[in-house]
């Protein structure tokens, strides 16, 4: 005879094994064709150039790591709180930083701090189905204070200012949300002011940190970054392994096999690395705000400036096919900046055609065709009833 509390549990484990189906999906890599893939897998082969081993930390380090340690974030599946890594007395600092440094003089992340514990967060106003849930990643906070601790010195190592293009404002020090839009806005009030048409294509990357190519990703780093720092990350994205957390409930554990931890600290800066080189040309303004990408292009021309912006698309196309990434192009926009009644002819993208639409809604601004802020003003409006 089943119990209230027996038919609870299996409905949720039934819930946690269905949000496991839908990010095994997720999880799985884009089977693009490319005929380099073959000789990206043999320059891996290739042994690193020697260089000088990464520093190794000092417990000063990891104590001021600690300090800085949230007590409010929610621990991975060792149950290990920021609050009880802030108050380890000396003698297991010293015992943690040793840990810390036998991970850079190995080369070799651990296993256990690989195992990621999703938990499903529905997503307001949509629909129930596993697609309108957001997924949290709760990795160990020992490894996230790790992380830290080699993005630091990271930084110290590698320029990264030179590896990182002028036109990523995304997890960048000294960039914003709010640099990045007033640059397109000055870039489309300018060709507004000169009385030149701005035609933009704002693409819309699926899953882009999630489907990240780790072969083509491997490739980047090995021809950026140090030796060690390469072999350290070429294990960090090795062998990961992820479960579903329903309430009381979880479900089995499965790999995953491409993509970056989202909720990681080193995983963002590993996302800009991987789409650094891409393709600009003279004719066209690109805005990339991590995966959010933009272009536009300015000319009197409506049919030159159409021109302009689809060469980049195209050049844009090829890159992405060479790196397994995936536009949507239904969720993509093409939008025309005029005061005038002549639009720019449709653009394409994998010969299809790029939705025109007479706004776009860009890192939280809504853009319209003659930029009155009309759109903008209304949706705000509209958000803000609610709570007055």
């Amino acid at each position: 005879m089943y119990t209230v509390e027996t038919f609870l549990f299996r409905y949720e484990l039934e819930k946690a094994m269905a949000f496991v189906d839908h990010l095994q999906q997720v999880f799985t890599p884009h089977h693009l064709p490319n005929p380099t893939d073959a000789e990206i897998t043999t320059f891996l082969d290739i042994p690193c150039q020697m260089s000088l081993p990464i520093k190794p930390f000092s417990s000063k380090e990891v104590v001021e790591a600690l300090a800085h340690t949230s007590i409010c974030k929610a621990p991975g599946f060792d149950l290990i709180s920021g609050k009880v890594l802030k108050e380890l007395p000396r003698k297991a600092i010293t015992l943690l930083t040793i840990l810390y440094n036998s991970i850079l003089r190995l080369s070799y992340y651990p296993l256990l701090w690989k195992f990621v514990q999703i938990t499903m967060i529905p997503k307001p106003s949509k629909t129930v189905d596993v697609t309108s849930y957001r997924p949290i990643s709760l990795l160990p906070i020992s490894s996230k204070v790790f992380e830290k601790l080699l993005l630091k010195r990271l930084r110290s190592d590698v320029d990264l200012l030179a590896l990182l293009p002028d036109y990523q404002f995304g997890f960048r020090t000294g960039h914003s949300t709010f640099h990045q839009m007033h640059r397109v806005v000055h870039e489309v009030a300018k060709g507004l002011e000169g009385q030149q048409l701005c035609t933009s294509a704002f693409l819309d990357v699926a899953q882009a940190f999630d489907k990240v190519w780790h072969t083509g990703l491997l490739y980047k780093l090995k021809t950026t970054l140090p030796g060690p720092y390469y072999l350290l990350l070429k294990t960090y994205l090795h062998s990961r392994y992820f479960q579903v957390k329903y309430n009381s409930s979880y479900s089995t554990c499965h790999e995953v096999l491409p993509g970056v931890l989202q909720g990681s600290a080193i995983g963002p800066l590993i996302y800009l690395i991987f789409t650094a080189n891409l393709p600009t040309t003279d004719h066209t303004t690109i805005a990339t705000f991590a995966d959010d990408t933009g272009l536009l292009a300015v000319h009197t021309d409506p049919i030159v400036t159409s021109q302009q912006l689809q060469h980049h698309l195209n050049i844009l196309q090829a890159w992405f096919d060479k790196w397994k990434i995936k536009i949507n192009q239904a969720k993509s926009a093409h939008v025309t900046f005029t005061t005038k009644h002549t639009l720019c002819p449709l653009v394409t993208m994998n010969n299809v055609l790029i939705p025109m639409q007479t706004y776009v809604k860009y890192l939280e601004l809504r853009l319209d065709q003659s930029l009155t802020w009309r759109t903008h003003i209304k949706a705000k409006r509209q958000h803000l009833n609610p709570k007055l």
